[in-house]
């Protein structure tokens, strides 16, 4: 069965940081991908990361604050988000897709059920 689990989601402040985790199991993952939902909004790609050497691409609205990271034998991606702002408040997704491809692509084959983050001001 495959899954993909995300946690580390909270409340944080303006300011502060919070790292978020996506545990894969039952699959062998390729490229990794961070979105995020806020209400009454549509989803947004955050970032991806290959699998090696851990490429990775963030959009420009994070780029700077937020890093993608991975560990291979764990299967497990993690997101470090420091310089929180509340308009990062949203609920935050991982996926996994069966191959490498240009990290900007969006497609993925499978999806976490997200973590929420909430920053508030």
């Amino acid at each position: 069965q495959v899954q993909l689990v995300e946690s580390g989601g909270g409340l944080v402040q303006a300011g502060g940081s919070l790292r978020l985790s996506c545990a894969a199991s039952g699959l062998t993952t390729y490229d990794m991908g961070w979105f995020r939902q806020a209400p009454g909004k549509g989803r947004e790609f955050v970032g991806a990361i290959s699998r090696s050497p851990g490429f990775t691409y963030y959009v420009d609205s994070v780029k700077g604050r937020f890093t993608i990271s991975r560990d291979n034998a764990k299967n497990t991606m993690y997101l470090q988000m420091n310089s929180l702002k509340p308009e990062d408040t949203a609920l935050y997704y991982c996926a996994a897709r069966l191959w490498s491809t240009n990290l900007q692509n969006v497609e993925y084959h499978y999806w976490g059920q997200g973590t929420q983050v909430t920053v508030s001001s």
